[in-house]
C-alpha cells in the first residue's frame, strides 16, 4: 500500500505533521486551550505558570540532548520515546489532581515534545527525497499550526458534553491512535542509508553578530510563550470578550499553518534579518493589542499576528543560524535553542506573578513587549554595526 510506504515523500510529510499534532499539540499547546476551564474550576494562575514553565524545562533539556545525538537509529528511538511520552503524560491531568504528579507529567511531556519536534524534524529532513528541502520543511512545520487547530477543536467538542478532565482523557486516546502512523513511517528499512558528518567545535562562529542573534532569539522565546500559554484567558478576561478566547486560539492555529512557508520565502527575497525584524515587530503589536482595546476584531487579529509570526520566526532564526554556522551547526543550534528555552522557562513565571498581583494581564504583556522590542533593537543595531548582510 502506498500509504504505508516509508520512503514516499507524501507519507513522510504527513507523518511529520501528525507527529507534531501529537508531540506539540497534545503534549503542549492544548494546555493553553484547556487552561481557561481549569482556571474557572479553581486552578491557581501562579501554579498554571509553574506548569507551563516546567514543561519548557523539559523541552529545553530534550532539545539540547537531541542536538548532540548524531546516530540516526538513536534518533528514531528517541523520536518514538517522545511520541509515547507525549501521549502517556497527557492522561495524568485528566485522572488525578495531585500537583506533584502534574509537575512530573508536564516536565516529561516537555521532554517528549522536544524529541518529537527537534528529533522528528531531523528525521523528516533526512528521509525526504528532494534536491531542495526548504519548501518541504516549510510544509512540515505547518504541523505546528495544525497542532493548535486540531487539538483545540477536539477540546471544544469534548467541552460541549463533558469536563476539562474528559478533554485530557479523550486527547490521550486520540493522540495514541494518531501516533501509530508516524511511529511506523518515520523509521527506516533496509533500503535506506544515511551518512553522518562529524563536526569539531569552532569558537570563531560566535561573532558579535551571532551574539546579538542569540540574544534576539532569547527575547523571541519570551515573546512566544506568554501568548502561547495564556492567550485564551487573556482574551476572556477582557470586558465583553468572555468566551472569545478559544475563537482567538483557533485563529492562531489557522494563521500558523502557512506561516513558515510565507516567511521563509520573504527571507529568501529580502534577507533574513530584515524579515525577522518585521515579524518580531508584528508580534510585538499583537502582544500589546489586548492592553489598549477590547475591540473584538482587533483582539481576534492579535491571535492572527501571533500565529502568523511565531512559527515562522523559529524557522527564520534556525535557518539563519545554519547559514552562519560555517558548516558546524551543532554548537550554534545548541546556543540558539538554549537561549530560546531560557526565555520560555522564565516568562510564564513573571507573567503569572504580575497578573495575580495586579488583577490583569497588562503588566505581564508590557514587560513581554519591552523584551521583544529589545530583541528587535539588538538585531537592528547588529545589522548596522557589524555590516553583516544575511
Amino acid at each position: 500500500m502506498k500509504f504505508l510506504d516509508k520512503n514516499r515523500n507524501f507519507n513522510i510529510l504527513l507523518a511529520g505533521i501528525i507527529s507534531l499534532i501529537v508531540g506539540v499539540g497534545v503534549a503542549r499547546f492544548v494546555f493553553t486551550s484547556i487552561l481557561p476551564e481549569m482556571l474557572e474550576d479553581g486552578l491557581g494562575l501562579t501554579f498554571a505558570g509553574v506548569l507551563a514553565s516546567i514543561n519548557y524545562v523539559g523541552y529545553l533539556s530534550g532539545s539540547i540532548l537531541a542536538i548532540f545525538i548524531t546516530d540516526f537509529h538513536k534518533k528514531i528511538q528517541l523520536f518514538r520515546i517522545g511520541l509515547v511520552l507525549s501521549v502517556v503524560t497527557t492522561i495524568v491531568l485528566g485522572i488525578t489532581n495531585n500537583e506533584i504528579l502534574w509537575i512530573i507529567s508536564r516536565i516529561i511531556a516537555g521532554f517528549g515534545s522536544a524529541m518529537v519536534l527537534v528529533v522528528g524534524s531531523a528525521i523528516v529532513m533526512t528521509k525526504l527525497d528532494f534536491t531542495d528541502k526548504t519548501k518541504a520543511m516549510g510544509i512540515h512545520f505547518s504541523g505546528i499550526g495544525f497542532s493548535i487547530l486540531v487539538t483545540d477543536l477536539i477540546n471544544s467538542a469534548v467541552l460541549q458534553y463533558g469536563s476539562w478532565q474528559d478533554s485530557w482523557v479523550v486527547l490521550t486516546i486520540i493522540g495514541g491512535l494518531l501516533a501509530l502512523y508516524p511511529y511506523y513511517i518515520l523509521s527506516v528499512d533496509k533500503k535506506f542509508t544515511v551518512t553522518v558528518s562529524e563536526h569539531k567545535f569552532d569558537r570563531s562562529i560566535f561573532t558579535p553578530f551571532v551574539i546579538f542573534l542569540i540574544f534576539a532569539y532569547f527575547t523571541e522565546g519570551v515573546g512566544f510563550v506568554i501568548q502561547g500559554t495564556f492567550l485564551p484567558d487573556i482574551i476572556n478576561s477582557l470586558e465583553g470578550l468572555e468566551g472569545f478566547g478559544n475563537k482567538t486560539w483557533v485563529l492562531v492555529g489557522l494563521a500558523g499553518i502557512p506561516s513558515s512557508i510565507i516567511w521563509m520565502r520573504l527571507a529568501h527575497k529580502y534577507g533574513s534579518v530584515r524579515v525577522i525584524i518585521i515579524a518580531m515587530s508584528l508580534q510585538l503589536i499583537g502582544i500589546l493589542i489586548p492592553t489598549f482595546t477590547t475591540h473584538i476584531a482587533l483582539n481576534l487579529f492579535s491571535g492572527v499576528l501571533y500565529g502568523g509570526t511565531f512559527v515562522g520566526l523559529v524557522a527564520l532564526f534556525l535557518n539563519l543560524g545554519g547559514k552562519l554556522s560555517k558548516g558546524n551547526p551543532v554548537v550554534l543550534m545548541g546556543a540558539l535553542t538554549s537561549a530560546y528555552g531560557i526565555g520560555q522557562v522564565t516568562a510564564p513565571l513573571y507573567a503569572a506573578f504580575l497578573t495575580e498581583h495586579t488583577g490583569n494581564y497588562n503588566y505581564g504583556l508590557y514587560v513581554t513587549a519591552l523584551i521583544v522590542f529589545a530583541g528587535v533593537v539588538s538585531l537592528f543595531v547588529a545589522k548596522r554595526v557589524t555590516g553583516v548582510r544575511v
